[in-house]
């Protein structure tokens, strides 16, 4: 879809609290403010359509001001234009990033220079976690999904592959900004999912998950 040599040096990025993009995987979103409009047009406008998705980093003193280090960039592939000039867009997982320096411009929204090196491995094939066991895994997702009292399609649940499972539910399910950045920064899928099965089992213990990751 894009290449190491198509990937830019420059990106917009899209400051967004507790939404989790991954390589390969898809993000659905909702465009509305005026400075996000424009930088879609803008991502629309370029040969790739990359917009990166990152953390916001809160640091005192600096609200609304610091990013976490690494983000997720991913491709416009879907966009529909509501009656009122809203957007529904949707967002393919193509690479993570490091952020090198913010671009201070007169541009309304946020623009960064980035470092794609060190994940190359999100531009490859889909990966596979040979340490996996389906069953304990499966059975610890249907207690949390009992205890939240959520549904789910089961049967396509069972029959996903392993990253498309796991990098699923670690964008879905309802972490802290700073889990979803552990799950994001994590260096394989085995990891991710070591990761996720700590938050959902400390979930279920009735404590925050987010301590876990301190």
């Amino acid at each position: 879809m894009v290449t190491a040599a198509e990937l830019p040096e420059t990106i917009p990025v899209f400051p967004l609290p507790g939404a989790l993009l991954l390589p390969r995987s898809r993000l659905p979103l909702h465009i509305f403010e005026p400075r996000y409009l424009q930088m879609l047009e803008d991502a629309l406008k370029t040969r790739t359509r990359l917009i990166g998705m990152v953390q916001p980093n809160p640091v005192p003193g600096r609200a609304g001001k610091s990013l976490h280090s690494i983000g997720c960039a991913g491709r416009v592939t879907q966009f529909s234009e509501t009656e009122d000039g809203r957007y529904l867009i949707t967002l393919a997982g193509i690479s993570r990033f490091r952020i090198v320096e913010e671009i201070e411009g007169f541009a309304p929204y946020r623009r960064c220079t980035v470092n794609w090196s060190g994940f190359d491995r999100d531009l490859g094939a889909e990966e596979h976690d040979a340490g996996f066991s389906r069953d304990p895994f499966m059975n610890l997702i249907g207690r949390y999904f009992d205890a939240r009292k959520l549904t789910a399609d089961w049967d396509t649940l069972k029959q996903a592959e392993d990253e498309l499972l796991v990098n699923s539910l670690s964008m879905m399910l309802d972490f802290e900004p700073e889990d979803k950045q552990a799950l994001l920064e994590a260096p394989s899928l085995a990891t991710r999912r070591e990761t996720l099965v700590t938050l959902i089992e400390y979930a279920l213990r009735g404590g925050d998950a987010s301590e876990v990751m301190q």
